[in-house]
């Protein structure tokens, strides 16, 4: 597997327009659907408690993803830069 490096980044360098667009954030939203649905086995007694933390924190991911890329990045409104 190749090591991502500042120059590998540069040549894969893609404008990014919307944060939906990323990868990452996409990987997130998955993993929160993924998680949500494996919470709905927790015990009961845990809906409160632990389901709730988990749940929160899992989309909390995204939620600081799109955050990040609403701030204002320069005059080619490109949502992530690699360099």
């Amino acid at each position: 597997m190749e090591k991502t490096t500042r120059e590998n980044i540069q040549k894969q360098k893609v404008n990014i327009r919307h944060f939906r667009d990323l990868e990452v954030y996409q990987l997130a939203m998955d993993s929160a659907m993924r998680i949500f649905e494996a919470s709905k086995f927790f015990p009961p007694e845990e809906k409160f408690s632990l389901t709730d933390q988990i749940r929160r924190s899992s989309r909390s991911v995204c939620a600081n993803i799109a955050e990040a890329c609403l701030r204002p990045r320069g005059t080619d409104n490109v949502c992530i830069s690699a360099s």
